[in-house]
């Protein structure tokens, strides 16, 4: 198991110091003349980034100091996400790079071709007694040891073209990763969705549930982030709140501040949290005794009834090292299966256990839809549904993208939602 851990690690580095070094020599070698400033330059750049970005990983995981957490996330974090953007950026400038030598060959040739001297007409006779005018005197050759001047030498086309290719692609990444950051900044966006559940009651019909995920708060997302969450999610005057998971990324102690907006959350029946995979690498027993203080109700593998239908909460998978696993047995084990079942999981692949505890329909986040583009494809590979309602079987599943973001504080192509779960009653 250590040899398979270790030629995987050294896989990784591989990939990472391959990749790297071609984002240096697309950026910096192949548009300078030669060694220099420039190239020195960025190698101390991305060097430097990197490190900033490890340590802003490893201060996180390891409860460094607050303020140095703080210090390191936000260049660290940025810099991992410009990172993949700058060489998805250079990657696609690969096949403009044919493209565009091809155009400045063609139209040089055409220059060249209009520049070229025309045929010399046939001379003319010249009268006899007419004398040619007088050649003009030669220019005096230039002094001993000084060079004939010469024209300025002007780029070649590769240097040309590398340098078209790697300002465009450095533009590209740091415009994507500007855009993304503002989205997420900005706070999330309210998103509705209509789910007709078959045993709901008729007196049901309109129950409106604020689903809220991955929120995230820590170095990067602090107080005021918290503050515009909660204002947008009471906005939508819900009935209920849903908070499933992800919610922290730091102790209590640090980010205890932060999360003190969540005690305005108002609903009227009340607001309820279950744990995510993150809340157990930042003390989740401590946790759900901070958001119970705050107000909120955690529902610890626990069921509620509600007047229409049961609330059921369970804890995240990664509570399992911990003991404090998912128990469907104890949240779902003794309900009247003729009620309808709101399921309250935080990560999708949850949905399976709830299937076959026949609830009507299960709220997840986790995914973040990806978070960045391409990253969808990679949750797409690691979980049931990324985002959105699908059905397995008899059960719904909803997968919110979430409020927040983990590490780089930057969407693209998976803007932040609160959604507004609207339950249809068949009856009504």
């Amino acid at each position: 198991m250590v040899v398979v851990f270790a030629l995987v690690a050294l896989l990784v580095l591989a990939v990472l110091v391959t990749a790297n070094w071609y984002v240096w020599r697309r950026l910096f070698r192949d548009t300078t003349r030669g060694p220099g400033a420039a190239r020195r330059a960025g190698a101390v750049l991305i060097a430097g980034g990197w490190a900033l970005a490890v340590g802003a990983l490893v201060a996180e995981r390891s409860g460094a100091p607050f303020p140095l957490q703080r210090a390191l996330a936000w260049p660290g974090f940025l810099w991992l996400a410009l990172s993949v953007y700058l060489l998805l950026a250079l990657l696609a400038g690969e096949a403009v790079r044919p493209l565009l030598r091809w155009f400045l060959a063609r139209r040089d040739a055409a220059r060249a071709d209009g520049a070229r001297p025309a045929a010399p007409a046939p001379a003319e006779r010249v009268p006899a007694a007419t004398a040619p005018p007088a050649a003009p005197a030669p220019e005096p050759p230039p002094a001993s040891g000084e060079a004939p001047p010469r024209p300025a030498a002007g780029p070649t086309r590769r240097l040309f073209v590398s340098r078209v290719v790697g300002g465009a692609a450095a533009a590209a990444a740091v415009g994507t990763v500007g855009h993304g950051t503002y989205g997420v900044l900005r706070g999330p966006r309210v998103k509705r969705v209509t789910v007709p559940l078959a045993k709901l009651p008729r007196a049901a019909h309109g129950f409106r549930i604020a689903v809220v995920s991955d929120i995230h708060l820590g170095p990067v997302l602090g107080r005021g982030f918290a503050q515009k969450v909660v204002d947008t999610v009471n906005s939508t005057q819900a009935d209920l709140i849903a908070v499933v998971g992800d919610l922290v990324d730091g102790s209590v102690k640090d980010l205890g501040p932060a999360a003190a907006p969540l005690a305005q959350l108002s609903a009227r029946h009340g607001a309820f949290f279950v744990t995510g995979n993150h809340e157990y690498f930042s003390g989740a027993e401590q946790w759900v005794e901070e958001v119970r203080r705050l107000g909120l109700r955690p529902l610890e593998n626990a069921r509620t009834e509600l007047p229409h239908f049961d609330l059921a909460g369970v804890n995240d998978v990664a509570g399992e090292d911990e003991g404090q696993g998912p128990d469907y047995a104890r949240a779902l084990g003794d309900r009247d299966r003729s009620r309808a079942c709101v399921l309250l999981a935080h990560q999708p692949v949850q949905i399976h256990d709830a299937v076959r505890h026949g609830v009507d329909l299960q709220l997840s986040g986790h995914t973040h839809g990806g978070q960045l583009w391409p990253g969808n494809l990679l949750a797409g590979a690691a979980n049931p549904t990324v985002a959105g309602l699908e059905r397995y079987g008899d059960t719904q599943l909803y997968v919110s993208r979430g409020a927040g973001a983990w590490g780089p504080p930057t969407r693209v192509g998976a803007p932040s939602d609160i959604t507004v779960i609207e339950l249809a009653s068949r009856q009504a």
